[in-house]
């Protein structure tokens, strides 16, 4: 098949491009490089079948074009990130909602399959642990912006269903549980890569809040694999999944984790919310999904566990490292270590 990927030069968008050109399809990507970037697509530009455009989704006649000319759409492009949802609320909201509308519209009018990313960002402060697609969601309250990156991914969804039902396109939605992996940038508030740069550099770990809010991490492979599963079954047209990993941990275990594993010295440090955010920030204090659906429909199992993935992260990062040193006439003005 031929795939377009709107924000496909992302951290998980590359993984994905990365993986269905294994399995032998073509992939296109569009991104505008706001939060992706062309590190992650270069390996692939000598590959066959592989093309990319460097452009936004909201041109809108350039990307009715690229969904004429694909078989299925997998729509990864978003503002993400709790630092660019906080700092940036009105292009969040734009983002996800208006490009989305973009894509389901153009899709609709040929009857093209298109996967919706969402995110477990939608349950917000509900604490009905695990987490099940059909659960009720609870968003905080508006003046909190912290939710409008929720609010605006639960619109999607609501959006893209609204179009299976109405219009009969095939739509799959999938909710993503903090993804990780090689390739993942800490510049928008991911903690794992954030923490691994901290550790390997001898800087303060940084842990928000009081670290007791717990995570559930997966591994990109494992997400990817999954994502692609559904795509080939038919019983996921019209349906919500949960794609994650079940392994709980707390913010302040992570930390301690990843400078055990990186041989660190740091220190670990708190800062409250108010200071790393804005004032009356809110958070969800677990994150945990039921894999129940999605295991019963495409035999979905996460393969990889917590300590694995920082490893691969840790290695990852070190390569990095290694490279800017290696390197220095190839640094950006001003850039730092």
């Amino acid at each position: 098949m031929r795939a377009l990927l709107t924000g496909g030069a992302g951290f998980v968008g590359s993984h994905l491009a990365e993986a269905l050109l294994d399995r032998g399809h073509e992939v296109i990507v569009l991104d505008d490089l706001s939060t992706g970037s062309m590190d992650n697509i270069v390996p692939f530009k000598s590959r066959p079948g592989f093309e990319y455009v460097i452009d936004t989704m909201m041109n809108e006649s350039l990307t009715a074009e690229l969904i004429d000319r694909a078989d299925v759409v997998f729509h990864l492009a978003a503002a993400v990130g709790v630092k660019l949802i906080v700092e940036a609320p009105v292009r969040t909201i734009e983002t996800n909602v208006h490009g989305t509308e973009i894509v389901l519209s153009h899709a609709a009018k040929k009857g093209k399959l298109v996967v919706i990313f969402s995110t477990s960002e939608v349950y917000g402060k509900s604490l009905a642990v695990p987490f099940n697609e059909d659960a009720d969601l609870v968003i905080g309250a508006t003046p909190k912006q912290r939710w409008a990156y929720a609010c605006s991914k639960a619109l999607d969804e609501f959006l893209a269903l609204a179009y299976f039902r109405e219009k009969k396109l095939p739509v799959i939605v999938v909710r993503l549980f903090n993804t990780v992996g090689p390739r993942q940038t800490g510049r928008y508030g991911m903690v794992i890569p954030s923490f691994v740069r901290q550790a390997l550099n001898g800087e303060p770990i940084t842990v928000y809040g009081t670290g007791k809010q717990s995570r559930s991490f997966t591994f990109v492979g494992d997400v990817v694999d999954g994502v692609i599963k559904l795509v080939h079954e038919p019983r996921a047209i019209g349906q919500v999944f949960n794609i994650g990993n079940t392994e709980e941990i707390t913010i302040l275990e992570l930390a301690e984790r990843i400078r055990t594993l990186t041989s660190s010295r740091s220190e670990i440090v708190f800062v409250p919310y108010d200071e790393a955010y804005a004032a009356g920030f809110e958070d969800m204090p677990r994150r945990v999904p039921d894999l129940t659906k999605i295991r019963e429909t495409v035999g979905y199992r996460p393969t990889m566990g917590l300590d694995e993935i920082l490893r691969s992260v840790i290695a990852f990062e070190r390569g990095r490292g290694a490279a800017w040193e290696a390197a220095p006439a190839k640094r950006p003005a001003g850039a730092y270590n």
